[in-house]
């Protein structure tokens, strides 16, 4: 007998993860990396004999890590991740599997040569994964190894050292620059006289087998473990690769760090020419030469002696920093491509060099974490932004850490910098002086904030404004005009839009030349269209755009280049706005939903009549799209700025729209102040169809408060007016709410009719927000009654309507609807993830009758798992809900919950007081059905106290009226009423307990409910 409460609308592949059931170590960790040397070249040459090679060798690994206490966290291909609480532990498990891998050899078709490295740090643990700059220091310290050879660094030598297995040494192999182009670090090697102990020069940049002139960073390098391994694919397959994206993004680290990695794969060496320094394209071939050591011969051109020089070598040059330089560059680079056929060329620069040949591989942001997901400590250290501003913060400040109050902060700074490094770093720097949020607060200001970088840096990379400078400066006059005209965009823009308001006369081609210029620079970035009928999109990074939008302030026509922007989206959703409820819904919702950002720039700025037009003309869209807050904050900022002495037809619909969305945040105060003053207005104007809708949606607040005299006489005035005015979708809007207050009194037939005619209106208007609107409501209906097939066939071809069109609030009652339909079958398991994904959405945009609804009925499935205690918290939290929204029936359907609960428990006196109340709550609102299920708990309560002839003269007055409305008791609650009833007639005997049922039977609905208010408590 506890009701479900349905909505009746008004209106990689091969990387393993940890297969041990130890848990991994935290804090301060050992890490034990491994891999086969050549394993790519047996697999090609021996296939079968490495097949079993590899599953001794994993035999062999796994059980000498775990013999020792380590935790393979991740495999990667033949490699193997280990981490340990201790060092020696992480020291014996190498020996042991070096050993056994060692004496396999003797006896194995195919011997594996596997090279180690050791590690010691602090790491970050998060989903059976580490995070931290531990586990890139050993991984390039096994990069430096050879087959069979075991490393260890300079920590975990330290920690090793006095506890050696017996015969064990560490010799030491010197210091070296590791592939991380960071400090330089003290290597050490296992010697045991069982195995191998003299191998060939580290693979280190000190190794003299493999010239460079890459330079020792101060900083360690993070992330952009995917975009390593893209470079390194693409400089396989061309010999010209430039690296292209905005300034700060990192091109110059990644290039360094890629070329590390890939040193060996160039016998004559991998050499830096860094060009920022330079203004005379003539130098830059002079430049190269000597960084190549390539000595001018007289009475020659300097570029036929390079060329002369380079023409048999096996080498890879990085261009550093091209985009000031780029005839100059591209020259020498197509040079180099035709005479050098063995050069290889990393360029970064800004744009692209544009020569034949040429590969451009665009270097994204650093990932960024989600705002609307909760911010962590743990969470956060996914992402490499916040990687990176952690590193650069605890250098710092030692002191620095991340919490669960400043979380939200850092993940908020890394969003707001787009990502860029440079601006990361930046902004990491003032840790010393402020706090997190602190730092946060001040973005808006990021140029006076974002200054004060490395004084040995370049000039442009010591402020954030200096480093965008450098850009600009780059640009002729029409690009710098319109790169700043397009910062009055907000989220984006398509070319269209760049047209219109960035350009004097309007050219679409003109604008489209210049876009693409401004994305060849690494200024503008473009999106791919999500759906085949949207354009390409177009947008500036948050900090470019602030850059931009400042020197549009500089100049003059700021004003006109607002207007220009404003006049373009009140078009647009002047456009919009008459197909929202029509078959080309989805598409206007979709390209609004992508302009939002700029509708609302349009709103709050410029011409307040136009303002208040772009609000009034969304509501629609808000409403379907579940952006509730927003559309009445701005709906309230513009109707405060057009001024309350106005009566005009447009301020009554802004006023209107106002009340429906306050209405669905079941704010119903200022719903009702909002309708009645647009009512107010409408009826001094004789506006007949403003006056209709002002009705319909009091209408719809009297319905949520339970007040249904009220709101049918309302409603049949609406719906009288509208057929005046012939208003089929008004006509049809109207009729899904009377059905509604049919079904409520009972009238199952009437309501069913009802609800078909305002299909069968919307199916004409081909309105798919409406008919999903009836679908629903007929669905409930349907389930009422028990055909569960029929409703949820109606309740799915509803929900599939509302994702199509992204209608969350609809979204949210299909899914409640979906829940209740396998509830009411006792089908717990299915219900639950319906009601939760309803409750999620509904607390996303704030429809508490909807939050209500959902939690209700998650205390339903909880009481039917027989978690009592949940139950009734959840219904608890339902009554506050409703009692804070003033909506009767939702307070009576808790309260009837409750008592029901309150019976279970044997706790008489409660449950009698909770049902005495909700009875008497509902009693006015002459909701036949909830009246039924009342006197059913009442029935329940007083069989258990043993009072028979009483419960079964209130069961008999309860089916009296399921019949007279033909809405029969569900089913998952039949089974437990069936034994109910079966237990007080053998306990009474059939005859008097027929007698009392046939007295209750004959009772009408006011007779039952007084008999059901007498006191049973004592």
């Amino acid at each position: 007998m506890l009701l479900a409460n349905s909505a009746v609308t008004n209106v990689d592949a091969d990387l393993k993860e940890p297969e041990s059931a130890m848990s991994l170590p935290s804090g301060t960790v050992t890490f034990l990396f491994t891999d086969i040397e050549g394993s790519t070249r047996l697999w090609e040459q021996q296939p079968e004999a490495m097949r079993d090679a590899l599953a001794r060798h994993d035999t062999l690994l796994r059980s000498a890590i775990e013999d020792n206490s380590g935790v393979v966290f991740k495999t990667v291909g033949d490699a193997f991740c280990a981490a340990f609480s201790t060092a020696p532990d992480a020291l014996k498990a190498a020996l042991a599997a070096q050993c056994a891998l060692h004496a396999a050899t003797h006896t194995a078709d195919l011997s594996l040569r596997v090279r180690m490295a050791m590690h010691t740090g602090a790491a970050e643990l998060r989903d059976n994964d580490y995070f931290g700059q531990p586990l890139s220091r050993v991984a390039r310290l096994l990069s430096a190894g050879h087959g069979g050879q075991t490393l260890l660094s300079d920590v975990a030598h330290n920690l090793t050292q006095d506890t050696l297995p017996p015969a064990v040494l560490l010799r030491s192999l010197g210091e070296h620059r590791l592939k991380d182009l960071g400090r330089p670090e003290p290597v050490f090697q296992l010697i045991h006289p069982d195995l191998p102990s003299e191998f060939p020069p580290l693979k280190s940049l000190n190794n003299a087998d493999m010239p460079n002139n890459l330079p020792q960073q101060v900083t360690s390098f993070i992330g952009r473990e995917q975009e390593i391994e893209a470079v390194k694919f693409l400089l396989d397959r061309t010999r010209l690769l430039t690296l292209t994206g905005s300034g700060g993004c990192g091109k110059t680290r990644l290039a360094l760090q890629v070329a590390a990695d890939i040193l060996e794969k160039y016998p004559e060496g991998v050499w830096l020419v860094e060009l920022a320094a330079l203004t005379d394209p003539t130098l830059v071939v002079q430049t190269v030469a000597q960084t190549l050591n390539v000595t001018e011969e007289p009475g020659k051109p300097r570029l036929q002696t390079l060329l002369g020089a380079l023409a048999s070598r096996r080498l890879l040059i990085i261009l550093d920093n091209c985009e000031h330089l780029l005839d100059a560059c591209a020259h020498l680079a197509d040079a180099l491509l035709t005479s050098c056929h063995d050069v290889h060329i990393l360029a970064s620069s800004r744009e692209g060099l544009g020569i034949a040949g040429e590969t451009l591989y665009r270097i994204p942001s650093l990932s960024l974490p989600d705002l609307k997901q909760t911010a962590t400590p743990a969470s956060l250290f996914a992402y490499e932004s916040v990687r990176l501003f952690v590193d650069r913060s605890a250098a710092a400040l030692p002191a620095f850490t991340v919490t669960d109050a400043n979380a939200y902060a850092l993940a908020s700074v890394c969003h707001r910098l787009d990502g860029i490094p440079l601006a990361i770093e930046l902004a990491s720097a003032r840790v010393r002086s402020l706090s997190l949020e602190e730092i946060n607060a001040r973005l808006d200001n990021r140029f006076r904030l974002l200054t004060g970088g490395s004084r040995t840096a370049l000039p442009r990379q010591q402020t954030l404004r200096a480093l965008i400078d450098w850009s600009y400066d780059l640009l002729n006059p029409q690009e710098k005009r319109l790169f700043c005209r397009l910062s009055v965009f907000a989220g984006g823009w398509t070319l269209e839009a760049a047209a219109e308001v960035g350009m004097d006369a309007g050219e679409e081609w003109e604008a489209l030349d210049l876009l693409t210029s401004l994305i060849d620079k690494s200024l503008v970035v473009t999106e791919p269209a999500q759906f085949e009928e949207e354009h390409t999109r177009y947008h500036l990074m948050e900090t470019v755009r602030q850059y931009a939008r400042d020197r549009l302030m500089e100049g003059e026509g700021v004003d006109l280049i607002r207007g220009r922007h404003q006049a373009y989206f009140a078009a647009l959703a002047e456009a919009a706005a008459p197909h929202l409820a029509g078959p080309n819904a989805t598409h206007w919702l979709r390209q609004l939903e992508s302009e939002h950002s700029n509708l609302r720039t349009a709103i709050e700025w410029g011409n307040d009549d136009v303002a208040l037009g772009i609000a009034v003309r969304l509501f629609r869209f808000w409403e379907v799209r579940g952006h509730y807050t927003e559309g009445r904050k701005l709906l309230a900022e513009t109707l405060s700025r057009h001024g309350a002495q106005t009566r005009s037809a447009l301020r009554a619909s802004a006023l209107n729209a106002a009340g429906v969305l306050a209405g669905t945040q079941s704010d119903q105060s200022a719903a009702r102040a909002l309708l009645e003053e647009s009512l107010t207005i409408n009826r001094e104007l004789g506006n007949k169809q403003g006056i209709a809708h002002a009705l319909g949606n009091l209408s719809t607040l009297a319905v949520d408060q339970g007040d249904y005299t009220v709101a049918q006489l309302l409603l049949e005035q609406c719906l009288s007016l509208l057929q005046d005015l012939n208003d089929k979708r008004g006509i049809a809007r109207s009729l899904g709410s009377l059905g509604s207050f049919h079904f409520r009194r009972g009238d199952h037939t009437k309501a069913c009719q009802v609800v078909e005619q305002s299909l069968a209106l919307y199916r004409e208007l081909d309105d798919k927000r409406g008919i999903s609107r009836s679908l629903g409501n007929l669905s409930i209906f349907a389930s009422d009654q028990g055909n569960y097939a029929v409703a949820q066939s109606l309740q799915e071809a509803a929900l599939a309507i509302d994702r199509e069109l992204g209608n969350k609030r609809s979204l949210a009652n299909s899914l409640n609807g979906l829940g209740c339909i396998a509830l009411e079958q006792g089908d717990y398991v299915s219900a639950r993830p319906l009601q939760e994904e309803s409750l999620i959405l509904c607390r996303e945009i704030g429809d508490k009758m909807g939050i209500a609804r959902a939690l209700s009925n998650l205390g339903y499935i909880a009481f039917g798992e027989g978690d009592s205690t949940t139950a009734c918290s959840l219904f608890e939290q339902c009554r506050e809900l409703y009692q804070k929204l003033e909506n009767k029936e939702g307070i009576g359907q808790s309260l009837l919950n409750l008592g029901i609960l309150a019976s279970e428990k044997h706790d008489y006196a409660t449950a009698h007081a909770l049902l005495d109340q909700g009875l008497t709550l509902n009693r006015a609102l002459d909701a036949k059905s909830l009246i039924a299920f009342f006197l059913e708990a009442f029935a329940a309560l007083a069989a258990r106290q043993q009072k028979l002839e009483r419960s079964a003269r209130l069961w008999g007055a309860a089916e009296a009226i399921r019949k007279a409305i033909g809405t029969p008791l569900p089913p998952y609650e039949r089974v437990r009423y069936d034994r109910w009833v079966m237990d007080a007639r053998d306990s009474l005997g059939a005859a008097s307990f027929a007698a009392a049922w046939e007295q209750g039977g004959s009772m009408t609905i006011e007779q039952a409910i007084e008999y059901a208010l007498q006191s049973t408590a004592a």
